[in-house]
C-alpha cells in the first residue's frame, strides 16, 4: 500500500469512530452527567497515551523542552478540554444530526484562524463559500421546527456544539507547527495529561455524589469508547495527517461526518430528519465545498 492509500485509509478511520463517537455519546449521557462524563473520557485518554508515549520514547531523546511545554499543554487544554467538554455538553442539548453539521463548520473556522496566521490564503471564493456555509447555519436554526412534545435541538446545545468546533479549529492551527518538531505520540501525550489535570477538579466535584454503581456495563463500553478511539486512536491520526496536508484539508473531511451521523442517528436513536436539517446541511457543506475548492 502506498503513502497515498495508508494515509486516507487511516483518515477513513478516523472519520468512521468519530462518527460513532456521537451515537455512543448519546447513550452515555443516560446514565453519566456530562461535565463527568467529559472528565472521565479525557482522564482515561491521558492515561491510556501514558504507556503509548512511554512505548515511543523508551530508547529515544525527548524531543521537547521547558520552551515547548506552554505550548503543548495550551493545545491539551483548547484542543481536547474546552474542545470535548463543550462537545459533551452540546450533545447533551441538541441532537446528534444537528451536533454533526455544525462540527461540519471545522474547516472554514480552520480556514480563517490558518489565514490569520499566514498559514493560508484567503480568496474571493473562499469568503464566498465561508459566508454560504455561515447561511447554512442560520437557516439551520430559522426552518428548525420542534418535535411534538419538546424536546430535540436547542440553541444552547448548538451554541455548546459551535464552541467545540473554534476550541478544535485553534488546536489544528496551532497544532500545525507542533507537529513539524514533535510526533503526533507527543502531542497527544502532553495535551490528554495536560487536559486531565485541568479537568480534574470539575470531575472530583461532579464524582463526589455521584453512584458510579449504578452505571451499566454498557456505560462503562461507551465511556471507554469515547477515550479508546475517538479520543486516542482519532487523535493520533489527525496529527500524523497534519505533518502531510494543509490544516484545513485535513478538517475538511470533518464533513463526510454529518451523512453517517444521521444515518447512524435514525437506526440507533431513532431520529427523524427533516426539511431544513437537509435544506441547510446541503447549504452548508456547498459553502465548505467552494471554501475549499476556492
Amino acid at each position: 500500500m502506498n503513502s497515498h492509500a495508508l494515509l486516507y485509509s487511516m483518515i477513513s478511520v478516523m472519520v468512521f469512530f468519530w462518527s460513532g463517537n456521537y451515537i455512543v455519546g448519546k447513550i452515555a449521557l443516560r446514565e453519566i452527567p456530562p461535565l463527568l462524563l467529559a472528565g472521565l473520557r479525557i482522564s482515561l485518554a491521558g492515561s491510556l497515551m501514558v504507556p503509548v508515549y512511554w512505548w515511543e520514547h523508551r530508547n529515544k531523546k525527548e524531543s521537547w523542552d521547558r520552551g515547548d511545554v506552554p505550548l503543548l499543554i495550551g493545545l491539551g487544554v483548547f484542543g481536547v478540554a474546552l474542545n470535548q467538554l463543550f462537545f459533551v455538553l452540546g450533545l447533551n442539548r441538541t441532537s446528534v444530526a444537528h451536533a454533526s453539521i455544525i462540527i461540519g463548520l471545522t474547516p472554514v473556522i480552520v480556514l480563517l484562524m490558518a489565514s490569520a496566521r499566514g498559514q493560508e490564503h484567503v480568496t474571493t471564493p473562499k469568503l464566498a463559500g465561508m459566508f454560504i456555509a455561515l447561511t447554512g447555519v442560520a437557516l439551520l436554526k430559522l426552518l428548525e421546527v420542534k418535535p411534538p412534545g419538546g424536546g430535540g435541538p436547542t440553541w444552547a446545545g448548538d451554541g455548546f456544539v459551535l464552541l467545540a468546533v473554534t476550541a478544535f479549529a485553534l488546536f489544528t492551527v496551532y497544532g500545525k507547527g507542533a507537529t513539524l518538531r514533535h510526533s503526533s505520540i507527543t502531542v497527544n501525550a502532553f495535551a490528554y495529561i495536560g487536559a486531565a489535570l485541568f479537568l480534574a477538579p470539575i470531575t472530583l466535584w461532579e464524582s463526589r455524589n455521584f453512584s458510579f454503581a449504578r452505571v451499566s456495563l454498557g456505560g462503562w463500553a461507551s465511556v471507554i469508547y469515547m477515550a479508546a478511539f475517538p479520543s486516542v486512536l482519532c487523535y493520533l491520526i489527525y496529527y500524523y495527517a497534519l505533518t502531510h496536508m494543509q490544516p484545513s484539508r485535513v478538517s475538511a473531511f470533518n464533513y463526510l461526518q454529518p451523512p453517517v451521523v444521521t444515518l447512524m442517528g435514525i437506526v440507533f436513536l431513532g431520529e427523524h430528519i427533516t426539511t431544513a436539517l437537509v435544506l441547510s446541511g446541503l447549504v452548508i457543506f456547498a459553502g465548505v465545498w467552494l471554501a475549499e475548492r476556492g
